[in-house]
């Protein structure tokens, strides 16, 4: 008997019915993103270093992707994009520069349920380099696919956390400058790979040095939006709960912050980007921030 139900209506970057749209409450579409707890199902266990909650990228990749498409990470780190993307029947590509990290997230991914059969490949790299994406497009060429559907970046908040000795790593560039150069060309690889009309997420957060708040999520907005990326969101998450090696807790982060005029960090940004459908125009580059660390 044929059904009597409307078909789903459906944008082109997302599985959410918006006949049905009372049928997502879980679906955040504010621009504040508070989470009671850390998700720690299956190989969620954040003990990593820099990891961010697997709440972020469940949200993007429901939100900005279909089953059964492909979503790249390109500072992958223990993996905890592309076990969301196992979790949720997405195929997920992942880039990590450091090799045990790498490896160690491979195992993890592999325990996570896949009912959906999707493919979740790590792969060692540099993402700043032109060379890691033509290993990127290879494994979306396995998949069939020229693009990647959706874009995650979670670099390092600069030298808040060190992330092993390579000179390579974005979290040991000598100065807020020498970051944004390098996170720059990041984003120039993310761009190519990024599907015309999708999305890119980026997970940010900011420094203090030398007595100065320095506004390095919105820096690397900014690098964002000077290569043509569309700024389709600006949005806060609380970080309590999730403060390793982020945030300051304690009685005596509270007496500093009354006794030397300053506020601890509690949030880090989600910015929400769209490639164009058409060719963007490249905005021009403006003058490097003052750097705080020089």
């Amino acid at each position: 008997m044929p059904s009597s139900l409307p078909p789903p209506l459906q944008t082109s970057f997302s599985d959410i019915d918006l006949r049905r749209w009372r049928d997502y409450p879980d679906i955040i579409t504010d621009s504040l993103w508070l989470f009671p707890s850390r998700d720690k199902t299956g190989p969620h266990i954040g003990d990593y270093w820099g990891n961010f909650v697997p709440q972020i990228p469940n949200q993007i990749i429901r939100r900005f992707t279909k089953r059964g498409e492909v979503v790249v990470d390109l500072f992958a780190g223990m993996g905890t994009t592309l076990i969301e993307c196992r979790h949720l029947g997405r195929h997920g590509v992942g880039v990590e520069l450091v090799a045990s990290v790498a490896a160690e997230a491979a195992a993890r991914i592999g325990t996570a349920v896949n009912s959906d059969g999707v493919t979740a490949v790590m792969l060692i790299g540099d993402s700043r380099l032109a060379a890691t994406t033509a290993r990127v497009r290879d494994q979306l060429a396995a998949l069939g696919r020229t693009h990647a559907d959706c874009l995650i970046l979670h670099p390092p908040y600069h030298d808040i956390i060190r992330f092993g000795d390579d000179a390579a790593n974005l979290s040991n560039q000598p100065t807020v400058d020498d970051f944004l150069r390098e996170f720059a060309c990041v984003v120039d690889q993310a761009v190519a790979l990024l599907a015309p009309g999708r999305f890119l997420a980026l997970v940010i957060g900011d420094a203090y040095a030398k007595g100065e708040w320095l506004p390095l999520g919105f820096y690397c907005m900014e690098v964002c939006r000077r290569r043509g990326l569309l700024l389709k969101g600006v949005n806060i998450k609380d970080i309590q709960g999730n403060e390793k090696g982020k945030g300051r807790r304690g009685p005596l982060w509270r007496y500093r912050a009354l006794s030397q005029g300053f506020y601890v960090f509690k949030h880090e940004y989600i910015f929400v980007f769209r490639k164009a459908a058409s060719k963007q125009r490249r905005l021009p580059e403006a003058g490097a921030p003052r750097s705080g660390t020089d």
